[in-house]
């Protein structure tokens, strides 16, 4: 018998299909050692390329990550695997496939991967069509997609993403494949998607519901999504999910919350008031009725008695009180449609003050308080509406009687600021409001207590916001400071240009004289 020395190595590159080995590193990478010359042509690359480099240098990343998934499957199983064609593989040679055939050494451990090509059949039957066919319709419409869709492996890493996906997030498909989907994910919603990951890879269920996806830019887009499992040749399985962005129809619901609470807070404020007013008008008008009746009637004899004339005081008493109430509920509806304007005149601020003191002092007396004024004596005039100051200072000095203890002291104090504006402050030691109810103290009809809080004292509630918008009327601002058990602190500041005698006032003054000659135009004037 004729002996027959075979060379392998010619062998091996006259295959007619393209075959490599590839060596296996424990630190993932692959490395070519041999390619033969079909397999150089396949890869579209010289061989002083390709040997000795790591295939991920050498593929897309898609087709990298198409083999890297079956490289893992014949490594963990050491058995022959066969994977399907890449769809945009470079090279110009028809495969239908590649054998994957894992070499161990003699511990038994994979070492190198023997991968060979199976040429496609020169006439593909019509399954082979239909196949190739219904590959193409899904290419194209995982590509023309609006809809943003993302493919991941069993270990969450994305092996491929569609245009729809990089547009409207702003990524490039470098930044996402190879990388886990859960750092596209918002920070807080990380532990859920791995663990619905988890539950995905075990049972292949379906699953949708919401969640945040994270743009380039690091904003956060909310998103709806659906996941459902596509499972390819030795039992690959990969998660697809579409990703619908939702985060105009988000923000269109906040808004729409929002202005729910606003309007329930709204219709809340309005039964609060009516029912306080109910109860406001209800008890001055009775007492009214009542007394005038029982005189009428003359229940107690002749109008000569006594009683009458205590009667007389109560019906004067409850008079005014329904009076006050009407006057702040015209002045609000007043004031909220531009209809009030100032009558504006120079007056002095102490002895302003000082009536407001002494109007306010019955009242606090029989409340059993004290009420005090700090004013410096030379504190200068103010140009404003006397009336509606006046008006500020009882409403401010009125809750203040209503909100305090007895044997507690209400402070007035008028001041020049530093930036030359004049302030007055009424300072109590009563009650207080809670600081998250402030705001509300502020909004007409907004009481901040119950009656059950505020020992059944009830208004209006419109005390502070008609002092609130006629200080604004003058350009001023209002502001409360309170703490619960200590008393409450309002400021009112009128601006510079209102203190008699401050430049601002002056200069003021200057062009108004200039406008009444007519030497300098209204709009000239604003400006």
């Amino acid at each position: 018998m004729t002996q027959h020395t075979i060379d392998h190595a010619a062998l091996f590159q006259a295959m007619p299909v393209p075959r490599f080995l590839v060596e296996v590193s424990g630190s993932g990478a692959y490395v070519f050692l041999e390619a033969n010359r079909k397999a150089l042509e396949y890869l579209t690359q010289s061989e002083k390329n390709v040997i000795g480099k790591d295939l991920r240098d050498i593929l897309s990343a898609d087709a990298f990550r198409h083999f890297e998934q079956s490289f893992e499957v014949a490594i963990e199983r050491g058995m022959p695997v066969t994977i399907q064609t890449v769809p945009d593989f470079p090279g110009g040679l028809r495969v239908h496939a590649f054998w994957i055939n894992p070499v161990l050494n003699e511990a038994g451990k994979v070492t190198l991967l023997d991968i060979i090509a199976q040429p496609a059949a020169v006439a593909p039957s019509s399954l082979q069509r239909e196949r190739d066919d219904a590959i193409t319709l899904l290419t194209s419409v995982f590509d023309v997609s609006e809809v943003g869709i993302v493919v991941t492996d069993q270990h969450q890493r994305i092996v491929r993403v569609n245009d729809s996906f990089i547009r409207i997030y702003g990524w490039s498909r470098n930044d996402l494949v190879g990388h886990s989907f859960s750092e596209l994910v918002a920070q807080d919603e990380r532990d859920l998607v791995q663990k619905a990951h988890e539950e995905f890879i075990e049972s292949g269920a379906r699953n949708s519901g919401e969640m945040k996806i994270l743009r380039k830019d690091r904003s956060n887009a909310n998103v709806l999504y659906t996941t459902a499992a596509l499972e390819l040749s030795n039992g690959r399985r990969f998660q697809v999910t579409t990703v619908m962005d939702i985060s105009l129809r988000k923000q269109m619901e906040i808004s729409l919350r929002v202005a729910k609470e606003q309007a329930d807070a709204a219709n809340q404020a309005k039964s609060t008031f009516l029912a306080n007013m109910s109860h406001e008008l209800r008890t001055p008008l009775n007492a009214i009725i009542g007394f005038s009746e029982m005189m009428m009637k003359s229940t107690f004899g002749p109008l000569g008695n006594d009683k009458y004339v205590e009667y007389l005081g109560d019906i004067h008493l409850s008079a005014r009180h329904l009076l006050e109430i009407i006057n702040e509920v015209l002045d609000m509806s007043k004031i909220e449609a531009g209809r009030l304007e100032l009558d504006e005149d120079t007056f002095d601020v102490a002895q302003l003050i000082q009536a407001v003191a002494r109007m306010m002092d019955s009242r606090a007396f029989s409340g059993g308080l004290k009420i005090k004024q700090f004013v410096p004596a030379d504190l200068p005039p103010l140009y404003a509406d006397p009336r509606l100051v006046r008006q500020i200072l009882i409403n401010l000095v009125g809750n203040a009687v209503k909100y305090s203890n007895p044997g507690g002291t209400i402070e007035m104090r008028a001041l020049l600021a530093a930036d030359g504006s004049m302030q007055m402050i009424v300072t109590d030691q009563g009650i207080g409001i809670p600081h998250d109810r402030i705001k509300d103290a502020l909004e007409p009809f907004g009481q901040v207590s119950q009656p059950v809080e505020t020992r059944g004292i009830q208004g209006t509630g419109l005390g502070l916001p008609l002092a609130k918008a006629m200080v604004e009327l003058h350009g001023g601002s209002l502001e409360l400071e309170s703490e619960v058990n200590f008393g409450t602190m309002v400021t009112v500041d009128f601006p510079p240009v209102r203190v008699v005698g401050s430049a601002a006032y002056t200069k003021w003054l200057k062009m108004k004289a200039a406008i009444e000659a007519g030497t300098v135009e209204l709009a000239a004037a604003r400006e």
